[in-house]
């Protein structure tokens, strides 16, 4: 199910859209103004925004933009009645991946949200249920590994984050990533608890633990799994 961050100050229009997204089967959190909305970003895994721009405190540009100095690939829809070139420019310029004038057909908006949805999804290549490489062995099934130190256990967690990682060999995998697909939306830890779990990766797979060769810090953004 994917989740939708509708930020919308106009309470008919944000009734509407929120009744009909959810008619979608997406799940809908709300808020009529851009502080509150930034917030909720910030501390929450959304898959699409839906941006007012005329709103309280913090409008929808601003908004885009700082939203954008953080992640530069959640798709974010402006829906707004400043309607001239001008105004679509500075959207997608700020960072929208689409402007949409009030008022709208409310077809075309689901229609449009439900393409950029498809087209920033990223389904992970199948992991199997044992992976080697280097000299270490991990069986995804019982937890089992074989490691630099001789055989030991897994957590669950680490299971979970060490299969996201090499699901997305070669790829970086940003830290709100791996607090969405490890520990769900409702409760993160720190991001120190990831860089926690990394540094127990390199002790249990890297011959030198200090030099990795597998697993890579990407300054500011999160790590990835190599291998070549």
């Amino acid at each position: 199910m994917a989740r939708i961050l509708l930020v919308e100050d106009e309470e008919n229009i944000r009734d509407l859209v929120k009744l009909n997204l959810e008619m979608e089967d997406y799940e809908v959190v709300w808020t009529d103004n851009g502080k509150d909305a930034f917030k909720y970003f910030q501390g929450q895994h959304f898959d699409l925004l839906i941006l007012d721009v005329m709103l309280p405190e913090v409008d929808g540009f601003q908004l885009c933009e700082q939203i954008r100095l953080e992640n530069l690939d959640v798709p974010i829809i402006m829906l707004t009645a400043k309607d001239t070139t001008l105004d679509r420019v500075q959207g997608l310029k700020k960072g929208a991946d689409d402007y949409i004038t009030k008022p709208f057909n409310l077809e075309e908006l689901l229609l449009r949200i439900k393409n950029l949805l498809r087209r920033t999804s990223k389904d992970p290549i199948h992991t199997p249920e044992t992976v080697s490489f280097g000299n270490n062995d991990i069986n995804f099934v019982t937890f089992e590994a074989a490691g630099q130190k001789g055989d030991f256990n897994l957590t669950k967690k680490e299971a979970m984050l060490l299969k996201l990682l090499i699901d997305r060999k070669n790829e970086v995998v940003s830290r709100q990533q791996i607090l969405q697909a490890v520990w769900g939306y409702d409760v993160y830890p720190s991001t120190r608890t990831i860089d926690n779990f990394i540094l127990s990766f390199r002790k249990y797979f890297e011959e030198d633990p200090k030099h990795p060769k597998f697993f890579l810090s990407v300054r500011g953004v999160g790590y990835k799994f190599v291998e070549k």
